[in-house]
């Protein structure tokens, strides 16, 4: 694998910022022509820097505006059932991100919802009922003041 240099770095940021710009627009915003750009865009893909491109969509214009972050406490935390939960909750549509912490709990969900009834369904019905969950904590953002797609 080729170490980064400060032109992948910068292609990296450019496709960030707008992975719909051509690569002559690229080219010319990281110095580079047209082709020795593809050729570094093909890499960073190949080598797993880049995994996809995506849409970043408006959830509030899609009605989805309620977010909350639930701490997940699991009653088992064996290579078993982390995995039995791993694969479950990827089965959650209204989880938007799961990450496995280091701390006084296990894990904590991005949930993204209609409204907080919505939520507490979600939250009832679903998550709690994830394998080896014994508790979870909630907490309700109250205003988005900055997101990685804004």
């Amino acid at each position: 694998m080729v170490e980064l240099d400060r032109i992948d770095h910068a292609i990296i940021r450019e496709l960030q910022k707008n992975s719909r710009t051509t690569v002559t627009e690229l080219a010319s915003r990281v110095g580079l022509s047209k082709t020795p750009c593809q050729v570094r865009m093909r890499r960073l893909e190949d080598q797993g820097y880049i995994t996809g491109y995506t849409a970043l969509v408006n959830q509030t214009k899609l009605g989805l505006s309620h977010i909350a972050f639930a701490q997940v406490t699991l009653n088992d935390t064996s290579s078993g059932a982390l995995a039995a939960f791993n694969k479950a909750v990827k089965q959650i549509s209204a989880v938007e991100q799961c990450h496995m912490i280091a701390g006084n709990f296990d894990y904590l969900l991005k949930v993204r919802t209609r409204n907080m009834a919505e939520y507490r369904q979600v939250l009832g019905e679903e998550i709690s009922a994830l394998p080896h969950v014994l508790q979870t904590s909630t907490f309700v953002v109250m205003e988005n003041v900055r997101d990685a797609g804004l």
